[in-house]
């Protein structure tokens, strides 16, 4: 298949093709890579990955929904979702076998359905999943990334008319992993999406969550979570695109810094098309830049091609602890370092209180007072 001009998934205004040749390698001076180290992704951008990696995919499935492995061939593989840069499309044309998880018309899971991707193997790997959202259903999927890989995959959410998704995506890979993924969320009329991001592990992480719009009225939030440490380079590119009227989006990612070179990248893009009137959205990202040696990139655009919207706005701030906040616990018998962790916890604790699932919300806590006590 070749370029496809009327879907910019990736940034505002960037091609869209199933085809490796459509995208030049990226040099790092293009305004989509200039962030990213290229040399740390050990070739997943240039072709040159060897793969003989591997990623093995469990799935503990809610009873209400289908679990298929399927070929290259299946005709929901890239239904939702076409590839917007080089590393996407790499993994498009290089997967053996997508998962593809099914929540049939009208159906409520009972349960989350866990999808685990466990990497092991020196060389690099590639998936495809899709989820696969009925009308007027309802479900909670969780993807739990571990292990030690080089991998690239793409995610596709079909939301249908009037259904609910909800998605934890955990990224908790070893030290020197690099994960590279595009995950898309496609609502129909009415739909609702609710998107939930922890990102700590992983050498190099680079994730791009993107949502559009086939109707009027869906309404999806994104929102996310990260911890830097030393050395590490962890990229969450987002974009909403709204070409239907009378939709909403609210993103909100926060995260937190420590350690020399620990580098946070942080990009939101929400471009509201000209039949998109009615458009409610808002964008928020906030980092809290805890020792020296640590940076944070943060820049949200917004582009509006119509007046008649009903909200739209953006606001980011990258910054150190506030000391009054420290003082004030302080000067009530808590020690300095307590009084930090406290503030750190709340900082971030506020974002995680919207995971509903009580196990992966107190997994996720425990990991961030880890980070805490280190």
């Amino acid at each position: 298949m070749g370029l496809n001009d009327n879907k910019p998934l990736s940034t505002l205004h960037e091609k869209a093709s199933y085809s490796l040749d459509d995208f030049e390698v990226p040099t790092g001076r293009e305004e989509s890579w200039r962030f990213t180290p290229l040399s740390r992704l050990k070739g997943l951008h240039n072709g040159t990955a060897s793969a003989s990696g591997h990623v093995i995919v469990d799935v503990d499935a809610a009873p209400e929904v289908t679990v298929e492995t399927v070929g290259r061939d299946d005709a929901r593989i890239g239904k939702a979702y076409t590839p917007t840069d080089r590393v996407s499309a790499q993994a498009y044309n290089s997967f053996e076998k997508a998962t593809v998880i099914t929540v049939p018309r009208e159906a409520v899971a009972s349960k989350a359905t866990v999808l685990t991707l466990t990497g092991s193997g020196d060389g690099a790997a590639y998936g495809h999943i899709v989820i696969d959202v009925q009308p007027m259903a309802e479900a909670v999927i969780v993807l739990d990334h571990k292990g030690s890989a080089v991998y690239a995959d793409n995610v596709e959410f079909a939301v249908g008319d009037g259904a609910t998704l909800k998605v934890v995506s955990l990224q908790d890979w070893a030290a020197d992993a690099v994960h590279v993924s595009h995950h898309h969320a496609q609502l129909a009329k009415d739909a609702t999406f609710r998107s939930f991001v922890v990102t700590f592990g992983g050498d190099l992480v680079r994730l791009s969550p993107s949502v559009s719009y086939t109707g009027p009225g869906g309404d999806a939030d994104l929102s996310g979570l990260y911890f830097v440490d030393a050395g590490q380079h962890l990229e969450h590119r987002l974009l909403v695109d709204h070409s239907q009227p009378n939709c909403k989006s609210n993103v909100d990612y926060r995260g937190a810094l420590q350690g020399e070179d620990a580098h946070a990248v942080w990009i939101g893009d929400v471009i509201i098309r000209v039949e998109a009137e009615g458009t409610d959205t808002y964008e928020l990202n906030r980092n809290l830049i805890l020792t020296d040696g640590a940076r944070a990139d943060s820049v949200p655009n917004l582009e509006i091609l119509t007046g008649e919207v009903a909200g739209a706005g953006h606001a980011s701030a990258s910054g150190r602890l506030d000391d009054e906040h420290i003082f004030y616990l302080q000067a009530r018998g808590i020690p300095y370092d307590e009084a930090r962790r406290l503030v750190i916890r709340g900082f971030l604790g506020q974002l995680v209180e919207k995971i509903e699932i009580g196990e992966i919300r107190d997994r996720v806590l425990t990991a961030l007072d880890a980070e805490l006590a280190r």
